[in-house]
């Protein structure tokens, strides 16, 4: 379920763009239909983009997985590149150093290629520390910079103010906290649709 490529490239028309995550991405917990990816593609044609979505989300997987498969991700047919990694570096504490330099990788590939990038972050706690804390969340803002893309800051900006912890943790997630249920998916999306979309537009 994970690494399903959802619709196919046969399938597609306009602008194909694969999505480079772990279980966020892949919709973990959910029908097929109720997760990140054809959310989010649905949502980008009703709002007039011509695009299809390509799902290589892998569960479990950290920015050094996806530093390991994006070469074989970026396919002549892809014509631009969603990065949303980095969870599972920060549930088991990875040096933030390591991640940067695998979310580099990433990025080096994607320009070789010629693809444009939109990077998604996930923020960090201080959980491991203050200066995990900052050095992680570093990482996302340092690489926008250097790499000059667009970047939504935090996965999970749209629950913000979707009410206390435990009202977000009860209308939003699913019971193991970690990943969202169907209604948190479309408040995910709804919430980052626009800037996909604006970047989309922009894309060659």
């Amino acid at each position: 379920m994970s690494n399903l490529l959802v619709p196919t490239i046969a399938q597609a028309d306009g602008l194909v763009v694969a999505a480079l995550g772990d279980s966020l991405t892949a919709g973990y917990g959910l029908p097929v239909e109720d997760g990140f990816v054809p959310n989010l593609q649905a949502w980008l044609r009703d709002d007039g983009v011509d695009v299809t979505l390509l799902n290589a989300g892998v569960s479990g997987d950290t920015t050094a997985g996806g530093a390991s498969r994006i070469a074989w991700t970026l396919t002549p047919e892809v014509d631009a590149l969603i990065v949303a990694l980095g969870g599972n570096d920060l549930l088991r504490g990875i040096d933030p150093a390591s991640s940067r330099e695998n979310l580099r990788t990433i990025l080096e590939a994607a320009q070789d290629a010629d693809v444009d990038v939109f990077l998604i972050g996930i923020t960090a706690t201080a959980n491991f520390g203050p200066d995990f804390q900052r050095d992680f969340n570093a990482m996302y803002v340092d690489l926008a910079v250097e790499f000059d893309l667009p970047l939504t800051p935090n996965f999970f900006a749209g629950l913000v103010g979707g009410g206390t912890p435990f009202e977000i943790l009860e209308l939003y997630m699913q019971a193991d906290g970690i990943h969202p249920n169907a209604n948190g998916v479309d408040t995910i999306v709804s919430d980052l649709g626009p800037a996909i979309s604006t970047w989309l537009r922009g894309v060659d």
